[in-house]
């Protein structure tokens, strides 16, 4: 978003380490924060904890490739930022990723400062969307959602249990889970959390976000201390897991 303090979260996948570390390293001087991993399945772990901003990934890699991971990134989380680390020359892989859904490439060996210069582009771009959708109201009517062994109808504006019993919210209870439910697997912070609470006309303060949340996760949670839904995203905010 603009003018959103947070860090921007990137992972790069790579089975170099001294390439992994040197990005790492530059990366984090520049206010990112940065996750690493030397393989498909390590990144897939990693997703499976926290959805990154963007994704630098090596198309090159023992076992399974940089392309088939772009494909399983693109198709699970549409939003993520994705560029394609090549061998220098082989238009063949840049044209594959970029039909994949890639969003830039960068062929080996490549300058830092201006694959930097990309990922930042690219972390502006996604975030004015993001904005820009959460402007717009983006959740379809008479649709029902799931939040774990509940179901939020977003058309009647009511929450209810796996046995069809209607849970109370409250107005903005409603709509902080209509927001988590447009975006999906997304990590939201509490900046557009709270922009979107003043559009709506909430009285908000940053603690009230937390309180809201801690409040929900006792409505929709099988362990409210254990969040499997409505998950944090340390140093972020927090991110809904489709059940």
């Amino acid at each position: 978003m603009p003018g959103n303090k947070t860090q921007p979260v990137v992972m790069v996948v790579d089975d170099e380490p001294e390439l992994r570390s040197l990005l790492s390293e530059y990366f984090e001087r520049h206010q990112f924060t940065v996750r690493t991993a030397e393989d498909a399945l390590s990144a897939r772990a990693l997703v499976a904890q926290a959805v990154p901003d963007v994704a630098i990934l090596d198309i090159n890699m023992p076992g399974e490739n940089g392309l088939s991971l772009a494909r399983w990134l693109r198709e699970t989380h549409p939003g993520i930022g994705l560029v394609m680390l090549t061998t220098a020359g082989d238009s063949v892989d840049r044209i594959v990723g970029l039909e994949l859904g890639a969003d830039d490439y960068l062929p080996k060996p490549f300058e830092v400062r201006e694959l930097l210069a990309r990922v930042r582009a690219l972390v502006r771009r996604l975030r004015s969307e993001v904005t820009a959708e959460m402007a717009v109201t983006a959740v379809a009517p008479t649709k029902r959602v799931r939040f774990g062994q509940c179901a939020l109808d977003l058309d009647s504006r009511q929450l209810f249990s796996h046995d069809g019993v209607e849970i109370a919210v409250t107005a903005s209870e409603f709509e902080l889970l209509a927001l988590f439910a447009s975006h999906p697997n997304r990590p939201l912070n509490r900046d557009q959390i709270m922009e979107q609470a003043h559009n709506r006309g909430w009285d908000v303060f940053d603690r009230s976000i937390d309180l809201r949340v801690m409040r929900l996760r006792r409505k929709v949670e099988r362990n409210p201390d254990k969040p499997e839904v409505i998950k944090t995203v340390r140093n972020v905010g927090y991110v809904f897991i489709p059940g």
